[in-house]
């Protein structure tokens, strides 16, 4: 079994490529972020479109707002409409549902991206801060053509022959457990434990192509 180790994650900043760790000081959303994120989910066969409140500037979405594409230089953040949601430094996005409670199943079509990280966090979580990089977000990521697992900055290789097309993201609220499954099997490649103690979302960050999300599917069977 492979060893958690802490490393500095290349992570892009503002369009630019920074060897540092993605950290900064932990900022909650204020009170008009919450009322906005206001369906929550306890059931299964969530169904979620992507947030474009929360979107860094270099993100565009589309269809209907289940996909998003990385601009490396993306909008001048003065051109993009101010909100305290929005990642200001990390090209992140999260799903417009919050989590609470149940078992839930997505999938992500990745095959057009090179680089970027799928998971969930703290709908709270600061937007001063990357995905993967605090104790408030899981999340599975793909860079230099290598799978890992990271929460904290910690980083967790995970083995996993070639690419494929699809993934998919299952997360257990309360047993505590976000796994990156492998669709085609279907099987679990690789879990994260943690202990849930607020409400989170479906989390996406990208530094290349883009990503499609599929929702409001079926667990598949078989899942442990």
């Amino acid at each position: 079994m492979a060893m958690s180790v802490r490393i500095s994650p290349l992570c892009r900043w503002a369009g630019r490529t920074v060897s540092s760790l993605c950290a900064g000081h932990r900022r909650e959303v204020g009170l008009s972020a919450r009322r906005r994120l206001i369906s929550t989910s306890t059931g299964s066969n969530l169904q979620f479109r992507l947030d474009e409140g929360t979107a860094h500037s270099s993100l565009d979405l589309f269809k209907k707002d289940t996909g998003i594409i990385y601009r490396m230089l993306g909008l001048d953040p003065s051109k993009v409409q101010d909100d305290p949601e929005r990642f200001r430094d990390w090209a992140v996005v999260f799903g417009d549902k919050k989590i609470s409670g149940g078992r839930h199943y997505w999938e992500v079509t990745v095959k057009k991206s090179q680089e970027f990280r799928l998971g969930v966090a703290e709908a709270l979580m600061s937007r001063d801060e990357c995905v993967g990089t605090n104790g408030s977000s899981w999340v599975f990521g793909y860079a230099q053509r290598k799978w890992f697992a990271m929460t904290n900055s910690k980083v967790v290789p995970v083995s996993l022959v070639g690419k494929p097309d699809r993934v998919g993201i299952l997360l257990d609220y309360e047993a505590g457990f976000l796994g990156l499954v492998d669709t085609e099997k279907p099987r679990i490649i690789h879990t994260l434990r943690a202990q849930f103690g607020a409400p989170v979302c479906p989390a996406f960050g990208l530094w290349d192509g883009e990503l499609l999300t599929h929702s409001g599917l079926e667990e598949p069977a078989g899942l442990n």
